[in-house]
């Protein structure tokens, strides 16, 4: 990996400066297939507008073009990625047989992971990410991170947790610090669950957003999008004005947590434009105008058109730590078909 780590951050020349928008490299790539959630979340930036998914066919056909122009990691958000179980299974299968790539992940609530799942495409799997903003019962049903207003989703984290580290498959936690949870003290429970990362985002108001997927505890500052979590008069489903919180308040969730080593916060500046986002339609998704624009779709135009449409700093994505150690260890000599 390191060979390729370094052709990214050697300072460019000014003529590579000049065609930077045609030479992107899709290092980490961010795939939504569908917009579809069991979970209400009230800050939520990619709701349920739609319920398209493509074949599994032309979602192969598309990581084949962006493995040939440089992927090496894919994550898969949502929407609930279990959801549609199958296809990410199927979709994560090839990517690892068929194109090789270093790393695959996806981000969750965990409320829809099952054991017979893990034990059939787990082993195409290096990190999963699972959202949990409170270890607060009620806390979670006020953010809407719930199914049906049913109190579970606690335990149920805990429970994905264990059957992934049975399996080497790394943890991840992510947490969006509001209103509603920066003063929650969270140590005990994180220790306990011990996530290779924990990222941790404040809700702050500012003009545009980025989604972070794959790194340890995530603890995030997320950005108001508009049509998709700013109210009504913008044609958003979600209304999350309400959740924001001042920087002194996320840092000091931070300074409560900063024993923590696998803590690793983002904060706007660090998020902005930083992520190459793909939606359901294989377009990448702009939002620098503080919205997300979909762009041409990769199978239409090639992955080098497709990302002039992105709005994608290359730069900030190496300068927020975007390439990390992302492929899971496997012990030497172990025989997979027998562990699994």
């Amino acid at each position: 990996m390191l060979d390729w780590i370094s052709s990214l951050t050697t300072a460019p020349s000014q003529s590579e400066v000049q065609v930077h928008t045609s030479t992107v490299v899709p290092v980490s790539v961010n795939y939504f297939p569908h917009r579809q959630c069991n979970y209400t979340c009230a800050f939520c930036f990619h709701t349920s507008k739609t319920l398209d998914i493509l074949p599994l066919d032309e979602a192969k056909k598309a990581m084949r073009m962006l493995a040939a122009a440089g992927m090496k990691k894919l994550n898969i958000s949502g929407g609930e990625p279990f959801l549609q179980a199958k296809f990410m299974g199927e979709l994560f299968k090839f990517c690892k047989e068929e194109l090789g790539l270093e790393s695959c992940s996806v981000v969750n609530n965990g409320s829809k992971v099952t054991e017979k799942w893990l034990d059939t495409y787990g082993k195409y799997l290096d990190f999963m990410a699972i959202s949990i903003d409170s270890f607060d019962p009620e806390t979670n049903i006020l953010l809407g991170r719930s199914d049906g207003g049913r109190t579970g989703h606690i335990r149920r984290v805990f429970q994905v947790a264990e059957w992934c580290r049975k399996r080497r498959i790394m943890v991840k936690l992510n947490s969006v610090v509001t209103k509603h949870n920066w003063e929650e003290d969270m140590n005990d429970s994180i220790q306990e669950i011990n996530p290779f990362r924990w990222k941790a985002r404040s809700f702050a108001t500012v003009s545009c957003m980025s989604y972070s997927c794959c790194e340890n505890i995530q603890v995030f500052q997320v950005l108001l999008l508009d049509s998709e979590n700013t109210g009504k008069e913008t044609g958003s489903l979600r209304d999350a004005r309400d959740l924001v919180v001042t920087d002194v308040q996320f840092k000091a969730f931070l300074e409560r947590h900063k024993d923590q080593k696998s803590l690793v916060p983002e904060d706007n500046d660090a998020m902005k434009d930083s992520y190459l986002l793909l939606d359901e339609n294989l377009c990448f998704l702009n939002c620098q105008g503080g919205d997300k624009k979909p762009g041409r779709s990769v199978l239409k135009v090639g992955v080098a058109e497709a990302l002039k449409d992105a709005g994608y700093n290359e730069k900030a994505f190496i300068e927020r730590g975007g390439i990390f150690d992302w492929t899971k260890e496997v012990p030497k000599g172990a025989d997979l078909e027998l562990d699994w």
